[in-house]
């Protein structure tokens, strides 16, 4: 189990202490590499669990380095600059069990919680698994305790233990960011909860 004081040490407020204690238990997130593993890849990801929602107020530039192929010039990438309800309804529209742009779906299943849950269709099923409807209330995802067990649903799904177990920080980001945007902070985050834990 996971205590406040080790958390305080990690920079992550108490109000984790529960979310985090309850995921672990559920998807046997049990040895200290797993956990100082979870603890590295969320604390990436959600900004050390202090951002549990999708920034998408980006700039035409920005929207152009990240999207190109959704935004292939900049009178297209203007159009929805520092838009984030425009930009998520584009970018994740008809993707992730997502409707089409108009049906708003891109914003409403936008990321939230620690491994920033994305789109209609991980919503769904992380809902059925966990036994709470996403769906009809996204915004939920974005509280700790759904935030840090939508975030256990999903590395139970892509077997992050076992890539945790090995090491393997390369292949366990693959899985969690889908390339290795991060990759040497991630460790970083790693390592300091691996001494923490195992302090």
């Amino acid at each position: 189990m996971i205590n406040a004081e080790q958390l305080a040490k990690l920079h992550i407020g108490s109000q984790w202490v529960d979310a985090l204690n309850e995921t672990f238990e559920r998807f046997n997130i049990s040895t200290p590499r797993q956990q100082a593993a979870f603890i590295g890849q969320c604390g990436h990801e959600c900004g050390n669990f202090k951002v549990l929602e999708e920034n998408l107020n980006y700039r035409a530039a920005t929207l152009m380095k990240l999207w190109p192929k959704s935004f292939p010039t900049l009178e297209v990438a203007n159009a929805y600059e520092k838009n984030p309800k425009r930009i998520a309804n584009m970018v994740y529209s008809a993707r992730m069990g997502n409707r089409d742009e108009s049906s708003g779906d891109g914003y409403r299943f936008r990321g939230r919680g620690c491994i920033q849950l994305t789109g209609h269709a991980n919503y769904f099923h992380a809902g059925k698994a966990l036994g709470f409807d996403f769906v009809a209330d996204p915004d939920l995802v974005a509280t700790p305790k759904y935030a840090a067990l939508t975030a256990g649903w999903f590395w139970s799904t892509h077997n992050c233990n076992n890539l945790a177990e090995a090491a393997d920080w390369v292949a366990l980001t693959k899985k969690i960011n889908g390339g290795t945007i991060g990759l040497d902070d991630r460790i970083k985050h790693t390592n300091e909860a691996l001494a923490v834990l195992q302090g």
